[in-house]
């Protein structure tokens, strides 16, 4: 775990959810998000999407929130579909009009100083909007519950 001084802000964003309605990060402030940068096409972030949704069922009562941004995945009725058929119960976020995901991803690269390369790459911010852990690849519930758990 970082220590305070170390600590990043979290950049704050806006994309679309699946609907289309416009959701900026600090709207979320007050809660742990954990934001998951995938696709629909990636094998290993399709591992995770189990474990998040057993997340959310668990925890999202006591302040836990699980932002997906989606990836070169196609339209939202696409990805809309996709989350239908995983059962996903938590936010995923696309594009706006063009590519604003790329912006997101290269900001929170360029903040935490590694590009981001590869996905699923994920982040825990906490309740006051700082980067707490930074994940390249998939992880179990459990190791994202562990550290979860000091923040909830």
């Amino acid at each position: 775990v970082l220590k305070n001084k170390d600590l990043l802000k979290a950049p704050d964003f806006s994309l679309a959810d699946l609907e289309g309605n416009i959701v900026s990060l600090s709207d979320l402030r007050g809660k742990v998000v954990l934001l998951n940068f995938w696709g629909t096409w990636c094998g290993p972030c399709k591992r995770e999407i189990p474990d998040f949704v057993n997340l959310m069922n668990k925890y999202k009562k006591q302040g836990l929130e699980i932002v997906g941004v989606t990836l070169t995945s196609g339209s939202s009725e696409k990805i809309q579909s996709f989350a239908r058929q995983w059962d996903i119960n938590y936010t995923l976020l696309t594009d706006i009009k063009s590519n604003e995901t790329q912006v997101v991803t290269s900001m929170y690269g360029q903040v935490t100083g590694e590009r981001i390369s590869g996905i699923p790459t994920s982040f825990i911010i906490d309740r006051n909007g700082f980067i707490q852990k930074r994940y390249v690849g998939p992880r179990s519930e459990n190791i994202f519950y562990n550290d979860i758990k000091p923040f909830l």
